[in-house]
């Protein structure tokens, strides 16, 4: 592998686990509103637990390269259902710029879900724990 792959894969791991870790946590701080969203949008709050815990074990694990092909696989899954949950489906109830916004936000989930596909199809790369236990 060249050194200049060697040093984007990883860097394509920390930018893709990001917005897991980081929403994960402000799940935790913002918990009794994200409840409630949840709720408003006919999702069951008692779910909230399980995503929290998805969002960062998850996310950690693609940041550091451990069972990143099974979390890419998981992520990518969540990414694609909460897009059609919290954005596709609201998207059609509106018009106009609202519904073109929630359009391009379901598109975003489905970019980041095909980013984690390709980590699960590829590996985590060399500078990854897998790497260290023999499976990139």
């Amino acid at each position: 592998m060249s050194t200049s792959v060697s040093l984007v894969v990883p860097l394509a791991r920390l930018f893709l686990s990001l917005i897991f870790i980081i929403s994960g946590l402000g799940k935790i701080a913002g918990y009794a509103g994200v409840a409630q969203y949840m709720q408003a949008m006919g999702v069951p709050s008692a779910l909230l637990p399980i995503v929290i815990l998805t969002e960062i074990t998850c996310g950690v694990a693609l940041l550091v390269g451990w069972q990143a092909r099974i979390a890419t696989f998981l992520l990518a899954g969540f990414s694609f259902l909460s897009g059609i949950l919290f954005h596709l489906v609201p998207a059609g109830g509106l018009e106009g710029m609202a519904a073109q916004a929630e359009i391009t936000s379901f598109l975003k989930n489905v970019a980041i879900a095909g980013g984690l596909l390709m980590v699960a199809a590829t590996g985590a790369g060399g500078l990854s724990l897998d790497a260290r236990r023999g499976d990139r």
